[in-house]
């Protein structure tokens, strides 16, 4: 095996996230197994599943060309109550009925397009120098920015009060939590199925696609 952190093998893997390990957990499990460098191309939360995208090797030097592309999710939204996680994971800080199918499809329609969102107060983003949701576990109350997000796509798959089944597609650092917590709601689940031209579907963590063979799909 090469050293862990060479540059060999080079190339970028689709990994189908499970929940409960980190982004950063699957990308040290592949650098252990293969002993090259690694990175992520946009991170998942624990709690959420789906595509991963990991580069390996000397390959890692073009990851400023995947971590800008747009993402598709898969998410269920509890429309009655918020968390101070937008997920899960965190304590309800609100309750409230659920919406009635025509308000939650007026709420669905001011969401799409250019839209700015509050960033999840349990997100890596840097607040003064230190990721917030380490803040967040600490009890440490910040005002969270805005951030300006593109919702190419929102759509209603089903909605069974208080639980709407949505699919969206979005620009590169945009929240599905930030989404959930705009109609009212939190994640229960969350799947990301493509990012850019990867598909979930074409997912191997024992398959590591070519460079040359990963350009060329993002090119298309």
């Amino acid at each position: 095996m090469a050293r862990k952190g060479g540059l060999s093998p080079s190339g970028l893997v689709l990994y189908d996230k499970p929940a409960g390990p980190s982004s950063f957990a699957i990308v040290r499990d592949l650098r252990e197994r293969t002993g090259a460098r690694a990175g992520h191309a946009g991170t998942l939360d624990p709690f959420a599943t789906g595509l991963l995208l990991v580069l390996l090797g000397s390959f890692t030097k073009e990851a400023q060309r995947f971590v800008g592309l747009p993402k598709r999710y898969e998410t269920a939204v509890d429309l009655s109550a918020v968390t101070s996680t937008g997920d899960p994971e965190g304590e309800i800080v609100e309750e409230h009925d659920p919406p009635s199918l025509a308000d939650l499809e007026g709420g669905l329609d001011a969401l799409r397009g250019e839209v700015d969102l509050r960033i999840p107060a349990a997100s890596a983003v840097k607040i003064g120098g230190e990721r917030a949701y380490k803040l967040h576990r600490r009890g440490v109350a910040v005002e969270m920015p805005m951030r300006r997000t593109t919702v190419y796509e929102l759509d209603l798959l089903g909605y069974e009060e208080p639980v709407a089944r949505l699919s969206m597609r979005l620009s590169s650092g945009g929240y599905v939590r930030a989404i959930a917590e705009a109609l009212g709601g939190h994640c229960v689940s969350l799947r990301r199925t493509d990012v850019g031209p990867f598909d979930l579907d074409d997912a191997d963590p024992g398959r590591i696609i070519p460079p040359e063979e990963a350009l060329s799909t993002l090119d298309q």
